[in-house]
This record gives C-alpha cells, sequence and structure tokens, in this order.
C-alpha cells in the first residue's frame, strides 16, 4: 500500500494513477491532517507492508511535521519525500529523522517507482523481524520463573555444575529445566537458544 500526502490535487490524483497502474494500493490524502485522521493508522498499516509518499511542503502543518508526529504515535512506516530545488536543508533534516529516501522535482515516473519498491521492500522486512521476534517473546514467556532463570544464565556461558551451585539447585534438575527451556523456545541447538537470548535482551540483562 502507498500512502500518498501531497496537496497539489493534480500531482495526487496523477501518482495515484502511476502506483495503481503497477498493482498497488493507493491511499490519497492532501494534508497531514487528513493521513492522521485515516483509521487505516490504526488498522491496516499493521498487516500490510506500507510506504509514505510525503510532500515536504504542505499546507498546514508540514511534512517534517508529520513525519515527527507519526514517530510520536509510533506508526512505523518508511518515509519517501518528494522535494523541490530549493528544499535541500529540510531534506537533511528528514534524513536525519529516519526518512529512507527522497525524490526531487520533477520526478522521473520509474525513479519513483523504483523508490517506493525499495521502501516496501524494507517495510516488508522490518514487519517480518518483528513477527519473528513477538513469536519469541511469548516463548520467552511461557518459561517458568526458574527456566528463565537457567537459561539466562546457561546463555552466559556457565555449565550446568556452575548453574546449580549459583542458584542452589542439583546438576540433574538443572539439566531438565535446561531441557525444558530449549523445547518451549523451540531451539534445535543451544546455539540457536543462545542466538534467540541475544534478540530478546537475556543475555545482556543476565550478564
Amino acid at each position: 500500500m502507498v500512502l500518498i500526502v501531497d496537496d497539489d490535487a493534480a500531482l495526487r490524483h496523477a501518482l495515484g494513477s502511476l502506483f495503481r497502474s503497477v498493482g498497488f494500493t493507493v491511499r490519497l490524502h492532501a494534508s497531514a491532517a487528513e493521513l492522521l485522521d485515516d483509521p487505516l493508522l490504526d488498522d491496516r498499516l499493521s498487516d500490510v507492508a506500507c510506504c509514505l509518499l510525503l510532500d515536504v511542503r504542505l499546507r498546514g502543518a508540514s511534512g517534517l511535521d508529520l513525519q515527527a508526529r507519526l514517530a510520536q504515535l509510533g506508526v512505523e512506516i518508511p518515509i519517501i519525500f518528494m522535494t523541490g530545488h530549493g528544499d535541500i536543508a529540510m531534506t537533511v533534516t528528514a534524513m536525519k529523522a529516519g526518512a529512507v529516501d527522497f525524490i526531487t522535482k520533477p520526478f522521473r515516473d520509474q525513479d519513483l517507482l523504483d523508490a517506493v519498491t525499495a521502501a516496501l521492500d524494507k517495510d516488508r522486512q522490518r514487519r517480518l523481524g518483528s513477527h519473528q521476534l513477538n513469536a519469541l517473546r511469548t516463548c520467552y514467556q511461557n518459561l517458568s520463573p526458574r527456566e528463565a532463570e537457567v537459561m539466562g544464565l546457561a546463555v552466559r556461558g556457565l555449565l550446568n555444575k556452575q548453574i546449580a551451585g549459583e542458584i542452589g539447585i542439583s546438576e540433574v534438575t538443572v539439566k531438565i529445566h535446561r531441557g525444558q527451556a530449549m523445547r518451549k523456545m523451540k531451539a534445535r541447538t543451544f546455539a540457536d537458544l543462545v542466538l534467540m537470548a541475544q534478540q530478546l535482551g537475556v543475555h545482556a540483562a543476565a550478564a
């Protein structure tokens, strides 16, 4: 899905036609306020790869203002800014704030399509990583407190005997908790468990 915010009606609709012609779903908005009122910000953005094509200069709140507001709302969406030749300073500000690209007007259709395709790929990868991390968190939350404790010590490199001495249980019990943690985390190998712990921040917290 491509969200377009531009107060030039002719350009806005021309861009909509361009992206629809190559199979993208498009949402058109004339202002920052219109986009912020779009229910898709609450409902659909979590389910479909998106990018935002945003004019730097808008009537009312500027493109930079909208970028800042989306960040405050926790809306993670790749932003491509459309700028005029005199907007270089604003473009630098936008890129520092996380914009993925900028296109200078007038632009070629293919340049715009390439930029949007790259932004959508970036968002698709981010969403995949986010889903995987959420799945890991769910698995970790299913561990008992003792299993989580044993996992944290194990991924720090402690041997079963050392873990047993650290928390005051038998080595056999440590092996049981460690095996349960491996099973619940769906880790095929101990190396997998270490990687999962790093992704969850468990290793850093335990260290």
